[in-house]
């Protein structure tokens, strides 16, 4: 017998003998075995329920009939605490007793593999018939992956299988027993004592030897639970050995202490002698209460009925995954703890929330939300996904339809606790929203008239604490959910909320996101027949509010289209809601196309979100009740999905919801295309593409969209690709629709007044921060790319298509990466070109030239070269009129340098196979541009002009000219020496001396530029005017004196004037034997002076800055002047005089001084 008391563990509550104490009901037990009896768990059919254990059977059903003692002790088991049989009844017989223990152990191998195992995505054995009695075979191991063969569960098997599992006992609602671990190559054979408490079919705590730190039962554990649940009748069953101690007397109880004690001294006897003493205290706490403790005899009333959880293990790993900051694959670790939430609450198991309960609370602890808070930095998109999903998951908890009121109390009451903390993150990333309450839908919400503009931010737990407010209590939903036969045909479709729709069958009208959070609930807590009824209901509801809405527009539209503005008509977006109602449509309705109908009454797919669904057929099931004919929840969940999809709304505030917006419109596209279309959906295709067209401001496609509106680029593609083999039109209608992007219009919207019935106004001339801009360009490229290639070949289409592109892509980088596609499609290897391809890649080409001529873009070159490609592809034609037109494409610099040289080069001429006559005409216009670029930018165009005229005397003479012309104003010395040299180099030296002089005139080189580029320009120059004659070489010497102040280039010019007779060889050339030019007379007089001037002036200006490492360069340039001066015929003289005055200027630099005197006397 047992009964409660205060004393803390191990004791879940006290037995006492009886008759001892008034708390002791005599005659509780009627019969049974001596002391130390045993019977075997063996139940009706031993094998029966072994097979039933592993779904080979159903359980409970055997070959013969079951008895009634079976049945009921089976249920008492099941759902009551075994005190509360106790008090139920004074006398239990032992049978029965039996009974009740013996039924108390789980009999599920579902719940072992749930707390034993992450779901991986391969087939559940437990969930399969048959499949967990293979595993030995190796037939259901043969397709797990390496690391799944590792979880516990999995490991526990194969130990089972390998009769590992021994000495197995049962002693009430306890179970012992050995586990031995096979020697492996560098660990011996271990042997693990495994304990396990349980009640009411549930463990209730676990404990093993081996040391485990884990979230999850060790191996050892599940081969002990497994051997119970397939192997009952090899089970040793006793009584709580409470029992076996009252019958007893006191010889025997005192035989029974000795030896127990005798057996275990070491261990327990300072416990045994405590407890003696304590006893023996008349005043002692422990006999203040009846009875002692028995850790076997079963769960009190008030013990909370629970699978063990180990809470330190859940906090401590989600701990160590946060830490770990998305790498080392702890992002994927903490999902699958999410997944293993979701798994909690579909198996109704109150430990989902007690464990989403320890890892937000670790999530709230994070030290790197203070600290991003702090520095203003955002958290990192996968992170932010985990708070998402946190957020959805306490959503789902909170909506449990059969939670008791106080549980969902105590939830509220956490909830707001850590939506107050101040790092709690916002729901929308960075920014706050003034989205309305998700209960303002229902009269049922509490908040429905609460202002927005005094509500703080909304977290991530904002939605669960509004929905905290919600109920299931409403008589229409309760209706829903529970028949699939709840109609009215008598109701008439010319209210706005109506109950039911003309079909007669039900509508829940209810803010979207709300009602679908709802369908999520029932499908987490595994009502997924509940879940699709509901589904359908606001499906039908969605329609019915599209064919409303398509009506009110029609009566507005003339109205709505001569404003061409529009308003949004849904601040809140379904695709990248918080929520994601249209993806939990979807997914509720594509899970009952794959699942059979029997299955589907209870749990839904064991595995479900676990990488199956691509393995699987989807199929056009038999149509639910409450669906028109045709229909199937195939249908249903593709058009919600495109209802979803096309819905206009605006774009949020903040990267991460603009991200979120992107990527779960990317999600939802990429389920769909798992699907293969057949006639029916292609007929749901059509229906939604007209409906979108059609819809004005409820749809995203419709005819006037805000300008803030979320493009449909990525959706109408989907659509274009779909629509295009059965219905071309309208794929082409749907995608040229898609094909704005009103934000970067120039011009906005001047305002939106006054707007109709449903149509929520939004700010009109808020400057837009569209983070995502950037991908929503790419995906309007891709776009307009995948109907350039659907097109190719049709003339109309093509047209059609480069007006839109033209009308509606503004950046140069997208429409080039066009025309550069275009020319690919239309160039390919295997066809002759499609001309009118290519001539659409030019059109794209041109405009890009034209949007890029005034700004800066580092493809500019590229984009050049490539467009004289494409038009060479086109045409000589085509080259002749970008040629003709070239001031409205190119620079002058890019029209010489490229554009025309390219046209000009041999390999254009052979690619177009141009005769004379043609080549001549084409030379013509390269040679207009060439001059007409020189007249505008002589500076870069003139070398480039005087080249491409070479061949045509009177267009190079009118170059030249037109150089000349600009050599006093706009040219520099370089470009002019430039010019010279290829002037020399074509054999004009008399032109070349020309220009070089012109060049002189804008050079100054200064006494300390003895490395400047030009030098070696000045040099060619005197050299040239060297070859030409003494009276060139007079005129330039001026020029030279007066542009060169560098005494080290002045002596080398010097030099190299002595070395030959001027007119009669090159500088470089061997000497002759003319009469050299003296140095007495002009020019060179002049020069001469002039270098001996620079060096007196160098080397002033050195001495006034001079340090001591550099004294010996110093003296080295000393030496060099001296050459210079004995040029000279008194340069001897000049040079003493000359150092004499340094000497005495410079008398304070003693060192320096010492040096010269030493080298210069």
């Amino acid at each position: 017998m047992a009964e409660r008391g205060q004393l803390p563990p191990p004791a879940k509550r006290l037995c006492c003998r009886p008759g001892y104490g008034s708390g002791c009901r005599p005659g509780q037990r009627a019969g049974g075995a001596g002391p130390g009896s045993g019977a075997l768990c063996a139940g009706p059919s031993s094998a029966a329920a072994a097979a039933a254990a592993l779904g080979l059977l159903p359980l409970g059903k055997t070959q013969s009939p079951e008895s009634l003692l079976d049945i009921s002790a089976r249920k008492v088991a099941e759902k009551w605490p075994f005190q509360r049989v106790e008090e139920r009844f004074e006398r239990i017989p032992e049978p029965v007793q039996r009974r009740i223990v013996y039924w108390s152990f789980p009999r599920s191998e579902r719940e072992i593999c749930m707390y034993s195992s992450f779901n991986t995505g391969a087939e559940d054995p437990a969930a399969t018939p048959g499949g967990a009695a293979t595993t030995s075979g190796g037939a259901a191991d043969s397709t797990a992956a390496a690391d799944e063969n590792r979880l516990p569960f999995r490991r526990g098997i194969a130990l089972l299988d390998g009769g590992c599992v021994d000495n197995v006992l049962q002693v009430g609602f306890h179970l012992s027993g050995t586990v031995t671990e096979p020697a492996m190559q560098s660990e011996p054979e271990t042997i693990c004592n495994v304990a396990i408490s349980f009640d009411r079919c549930k463990i209730t705590s676990v404990t093993c030897s081996c040391g485990n730190k884990d979230i999850f039962y060790c191996a050892h554990v599940v081969a002990l639970s497994l051997y119970r649940i397939r192997k009952p009748d090899q089970v040793k069953l006793h009584l709580p050995i409470s029992e076996t101690l009252f019958q007893m007397n006191r010889d025997q109880l005192q035989k029974f202490v000795q030896y127990l004690i005798t057996v275990h001294h070491t261990e327990v006897l300072p416990t045994a002698q405590k407890l003696a003493d304590e006893i023996l205290s008349q005043n002692s706490e422990i006999n203040q209460v009846h009875g002692a403790p028995d850790p076997t005899a079963g769960a009190s009333i008030d013990d909370e009925n629970c699978w063990h959880l180990d809470e330190e293990q859940v906090q401590e790993q989600v701990k160590l995954f946060l830490s770990q900051g998305g790498y080392h694959g702890s992002g994927r670790q903490l999902n699958l703890l999410f997944a293993k939430v979701r798994e909690m609450l579909k198996m109704r198991d109150s430990n989902g929330a007690r464990m989403l309960t320890l890892i937000t609370e670790q999530f709230m602890a994070d030290p790197r939300l203070s600290l991003w808070r702090q520095q203003g930095t955002t958290m990192t998109d996968k992170y932010r996904q985990l708070w998402d999903e946190l957020g959805a998951l306490w959503m789902c908890i909170v909506l449990n339809p059969h939670c008791k009121l106080e549980q969902k109390a105590s939830w509220l009451k956490q909830l707001k606790k850590w939506n107050s903390v101040d790092v709690c993150p916002w729901e929308d990333g960075n920014h706050g929203n003034d989205l309305p309450n998700l209960t303002n839908a229902l009269p049922q919400g509490a908040n429905a008239n609460q202002d927005s503009s005094n509500r703080p931010h909304r977290t991530v737990f904002t939605r669960a604490i509004e929905a905290c407010d919600l109920h299931w209590q409403d008589s229409h939903l309760q209706h829903i959910i529970s028949s699939d036969l709840y109609t009215n045909y008598c109701y008439h479709d010319d209210t706005e909320n109506l109950l039911f729709d003309s079909h007669g069958w039900p509508l829940w009208h209810e803010h979207v996101p709300t009602a679908c959070a709802r369908v999520d609930a029932l499908r987490s807590h595994g009502y997924p027949r509940e879940a699709l009824r509901l589904a359908i209901a606001i499906v039908n509801t969605l329609r019915r509010q599209q064919q409303k809405q398509l009506e009110m527009f029609r009566t507005q539209k003339k109205e709505l289209l001569h404003r061409g503005v529009t308003s949004i008509t849904n601040l809140e977006g379904w695709v990248g809601h918080p929520l994601d109602p249209i993806g939990t449509l979807f997914s509720s309705l594509m899970e009952a196309c794959r699942v059979d109908d029997e299955s589907f009454h209870g749990f839904s797919d064991f595995m479900d979100n676990m990488g199956q669904c691509k393995s699987l057929e989807y199929q056009h099931l038999p149509a639910h009740k409450l669906l028109e004919e045709g229909d199937s929840y195939l249908t249903l969940a593709v058009e919600v999905a495109l209802i979803g999809l096309g819905q206009q709304r605006i774009m949020p505030d903040g990267l991460y919801a603009q991200e979120k917006v992107c990527r779960n419109e990317e999600q939802l596209i990429s389920k769909l295309q798992e699907i293969e279309l057949d006639d029916t959906l292609v007929k749901i295709f059509r229906k939604q593409a007209v409906f979108l067209l059609e819809a004005g401001p409820y749809s995203g496609l419709g005819e006037v969209i805000h300008r803030e509106s979320v493009p449909m680029h990525t959706f109408a593609k989907y659509l274009f690709t779909s629509l295009l083999p059965h219905d071309a039109e309208l794929a082409y209608k749907t995608a040229l629709r898609a094909m704005r992007l009103l934000v970067l219009e120039s011009t906005p919207p001047s305002g939106d007044m006054s707007r109709p019935h449903h149509i929520a106004s939004v700010v009109p001339n808020r400057y837009p921060r569209w983070f995502t801009l950037s991908h929503i360009e790419s995906q309007q490229c891709e776009l307009a790319s995948t109907m350039l290639t659907a097109a190719k070949g049709d003339v109309r289409r093509l047209e059609t298509v480069l007006e839109s592109i033209q009308k509606n892509i503004h950046s140069s980088s997208h429409i080039f990466k066009l025309a550069q596609d275009a020319f690919k499609i239309a160039t390919l290897m295997d066809n002759l070109p499609d001309i009118t391809l290519l001539k659409v890649s030019l059109e794209l080409g041109l405009q890009v030239m034209r949007m890029t001529l005034s700004t800066l873009n580092w493809r500019r070159r590229e984009m050049v070269r490539w467009l004289v490609t494409c038009a060479t592809e086109v045409g000589v034609y085509a080259l002749d009129s970008i040629m003709q037109n070239w001031f409205t494409l190119f620079t002058p610099t890019e029209a010489t340098s490229i554009v025309a040289t390219t046209v000009m080069s041999n390999s254009t001429i052979v690619r177009l196979h141009l005769d004379c006559h043609q080549q001549e005409k084409l030379a013509g216009s390269a040679r207009t541009l060439a001059l007409q670029c020189a007249m505008k930018d002589p500076q870069n165009c003139a070398l480039s002009a005087l080249t491409l005229c070479e061949k045509d005397h009177i267009t190079f003479e009118t170059a030249y000219q037109i150089v000349l012309d600009a050599a006093t104003t706009g040219m520099s010395y370089s470009q002019l020496f430039t010019i010279a040299r290829y002037m020399e180099h074509r054999g004009y030296p008399m032109r070349a001396y020309k220009l070089a002089t012109l060049a002189m005139t804008h050079l100054n080189l200064s006494y300390n530029q003895d490395t400047h580029p030009a030098i070696n320009d000045v040099l060619w120059a005197c050299a040239l005017s060297h070859s030409l004659g003494k009276n060139e070489l007079a005129a330039i010497i001026p020029l030279v004196v007066k542009s060169v102040k560098c005494a080290t280039v002045l002596s080398d010019i010097l030099r190299r004037c002595t070395l030959t007779t001027p007119g009669m060889v090159g500088l470089h050339g061997r000497r002759n034997s003319s009469k050299l030019m003296s140095l007495d007379k002009a020019p060179l007089r002049q020069l001469l002076d002039a270098t001996i001037g620079a060096y007196i002036n160098t080397t002033h200006s050195r001495l006034t800055h001079i340090s001591p490492r550099h004294y010996s360069e110093f003296i080295e340039f000393l030496s060099k002047a001296r050459e210079t001066f004995l040029m000279a015929h008194d340069g001897h003289i000049q040079f003493t005089q000359f150092i004499d005055n340094l000497k005495q200027i410079y008398k304070g630099k003693k060192k320096l001084m010492m040096l010269v005197r030493e080298r210069f006397g």
